[in-house]
């Protein structure tokens, strides 16, 4: 028999530590669940009380807002960003490297799933990031293609923000398909980024050409 002395003691976490297990667990759960749990729900799969969660997240979207943070916002490197703007390299060999380490973080089961789930939920996480991409990918691809082009350095036109979309989308859809519906059928991923930015880059500079004033 072991004596209650011996037990070892469980460490009392600080309201920070503690802080940050919700949040670790609250991703787990809405990759899980989903959004349409209650608080009551995730307290319960935590194993704590609703009123002390509430104590931490004064609401359910506060608490989402959080895991928006730690999933998405925390996971972004600002090396990307310069990797994109180095115009030393060409442009297409930037994509390929920005695009194999992106979607070394973005392809995991928790970002997508709750990517996904938010999408189906009115969750504000896909609108949230949707503007973030654009506005730390998309638009710098097309001003450096300008560049690169000699093309007059402007604002990228809605039309072109939606050429580059069709990119960007292709390379996360199979993300999809290989982590979520598990139905990919190429399996070398630096090859699928590879095709996706070269069609993007030879169908860019007809179009960016074309849209060119007379």
């Amino acid at each position: 028999m072991i004596d209650s002395d011996d037990k070892p003691k469980r460490k009392r976490l600080s309201s920070g530590e503690r802080r940050e297990d919700f949040i670790t667990k609250a991703i787990d759960f809405f990759a899980d669940e989903g959004f349409e749990s209650s608080t009551r729900g995730l307290a319960r799969k935590l194993g704590v009380t609703q009123p002390l969660l509430y104590r931490y997240f004064p609401s359910k979207e506060d608490l989402i807002s959080e895991v928006y943070d730690a999933v998405y916002v925390n996971r972004w490197r600002p090396e990307w960003e310069d990797l994109l703007r180095d115009r030393s390299r060409p442009l297409i060999d930037r994509l390929n490297e920005f695009y194999n380490v992106y979607t070394d973080v973005i392809f995991n089961r928790q970002w997508m799933r709750i990517y996904l789930f938010s999408g189906l939920k009115g969750v504000d996480i896909n609108r949230r990031y949707m503007q973030l991409v654009r506005q730390r990918i998309l638009e710098p691809i097309l001003k450096e293609a300008r560049a690169e082009m000699g093309l007059p350095d402007q604002p990228a036109k809605d039309c072109e923000i939606e050429f580059a979309w069709v990119m960007h989308g292709g390379i996360f859809y199979y993300g999809v398909r290989d982590l979520i519906y598990e139905s990919t059928l190429e399996t070398q991923k630096h090859r699928v980024i590879a095709d996706a930015v070269a069609a993007f880059m030879a169908g860019l500079h007809i179009k960016l050409h074309r849209d060119q004033p007379t």
